[in-house]
């Protein structure tokens, strides 16, 4: 059974004949521009492994960039799909009411932690859709033009999600961009100023987002902030709690709606069902949250959160797509958080970060490239540096890693703004056989490289 077998490559060179033949028809049908590094072209996956063409096994870390929290081919899942199936494909939510859309709206109205009693859900496909249509909410609702987002934020590459972004590698060459979005400060306390006291931290990160006030958007045009409970792509930097704090009594003082960016960290990723639930155990709740990737464990599924009092002032029409909510979808959708509650993949989710943190952070005497361990759950980012001290960041060796780590069976990906941090997202349903061997070969990687 796949999804219980180790690590192990068969061929003599990666990728095997097999997969080349199939990565070459890739490069001349595909455009270059989608990239993919990884001498892997998949046969089949179970739980956290996937075997190649070429019957290569490997323990994916990936996870589908965070869908597959719940692991490859639920076998649940499966069958819920197939029911649904059999009944019918897709239903248009404009046109005709399935009890399926319903149901996960309800469903996730009575899980998600936003502000509000009664809270509504609206349905997309994807996690650009999902932010995309929170900012259109929160505009229609408030009635004010202007976002704010923060440097390191990834947020998508619609054209709005793409001015959001604060990377601009995703989004070369494909301006003008809209107005409106305004940037400040994320508070990386890594990469803090040189000399900034700890205690000064909160107080020069919300300088920096008054600024935005006085010299982007005045206050009183502002819509929402939007803020990531955990950076992804920015580097997997969890957002400080007084940070968080003092964010939401700004928005509080100033009629701003807070938008929580899940679409990485939710369902069961940060030890919580979403990450806002570590916020809310310090009494502060997003006004929005807005989510995707396991929310339907790799069906394409996306969703906005929201209290009715927001939901319901938004003007007709502005929301609303062909796909979204569609029927395949929400079967799944609703099986995947069924067995995530069942099987209380939030737990086996700390379970495994305080793992993968305590033995990374082990080996840091060892190897100093490592700069810095962080995050939150099973979401663990590691920040590898040419030097301790002055913490230049080494992007060629993380490549390298990447590289290096595949070649003995482990699927891992890099991230950061630099290209500097190995992020940790591998499926929740993985064994400690599997993440024991994991970690033997990222550690074997690494001294290899070095």
């Amino acid at each position: 059974m796949l999804a219980k077998e180790l690590p192990g490559i068969i061929t003599e060179t990666l990728p095997g004949p097999k997969a080349k033949a199939i990565i070459d028809r890739r490069a001349a049908a595909v455009p270059s521009a989608v990239k993919c590094v990884y001498p892997v072209v998949i046969s089949r996956g179970e739980g956290a492994m996937l075997e190649d063409v070429d019957g290569n096994r490997f323990l994916d870390w990936i996870g589908g960039v965070g869908v597959l929290n719940i692991g490859y081919s639920q076998p649940e899942v499966v069958e819920a799909v197939k029911a649904q199936a059999e009944r019918y494909f897709h239903g248009m939510f404009n046109i005709v009411t399935h009890e399926g859309y319903v149901s996960l709206a309800e469903k996730l109205a009575s899980i998600v932690p936003v502000k509000g009693d009664k809270k509504r859900t609206f349905l997309a496909n994807s996690g650009a859709e999902a932010n995309e249509n929170a900012v259109k909410i929160a505009r229609g609702y408030t009635k004010r033009p202007n976002i704010i987002v923060f440097s390191g934020a990834f947020h998508g590459r619609t054209m709005l999600t793409m001015t959001m972004t604060s990377k601009k590698a995703y989004a070369t060459g494909m301006g003008p961009f809209p107005d409106g979005i305004y940037r400040a400060r994320f508070p990386y306390y890594y990469r803090d100023p040189a000399g900034l006291p700890e205690e000064a931290r909160v107080e020069y990160y919300m300088e920096s987002l008054k600024t935005v006030f006085e010299e982007a958007s005045p206050a009183h045009l502002t819509a929402a902030i939007v803020v990531e409970p955990l950076q992804g792509e920015g580097g997997f930097i969890p957002a400080p709690i007084e940070w968080v704090k003092a964010v939401r009594q700004l928005c509080d003082e100033h009629g701003i709606l807070l938008i929580a960016d899940e679409v990485q960290s939710g369902f069961c990723r940060t030890g919580k069902m979403f990450a806002c639930e570590h916020w809310a155990e310090e009494g502060i709740q997003p006004d929005i949250l807005a989510t995707a990737k396991s929310i339907a464990g790799g069906v394409p599924l996306s969703a906005v959160v929201a209290r009715e009092e927001i939901m319901e002032n938004i003007p007709g029409g502005t929301i609303g797509g062909t796909y979204g909510g569609n029927a395949l979808a929400c079967a799944a959708a609703l099986k995947v958080i069924e067995v995530m509650e069942r099987d209380n993949l939030a737990e086996r989710s700390a379970a495994i970060g305080k793992v993968v943190m305590e033995q990374v952070t082990s080996w840091q005497k060892e190897f100093p490239i490592i700069g810095d361990v962080r995050g939150m759950g099973g979401m663990v980012g590691i920040e590898f540096v040419k030097d301790p001290i002055t913490k230049e960041p080494d992007a060629p060796f993380v490549n390298a890693l990447v590289q290096e780590a595949a070649k003995r069976g482990l699927m891992i990906e890099n991230a950061g703004t630099f290209g500097n941090v190995i992020r940790f997202l591998a499926p929740l349903v993985m064994t400690d056989e599997q993440l024991d061997a994991g970690l033997a070969i990222f550690k074997e990687s690494i001294k290899a490289l070095l």
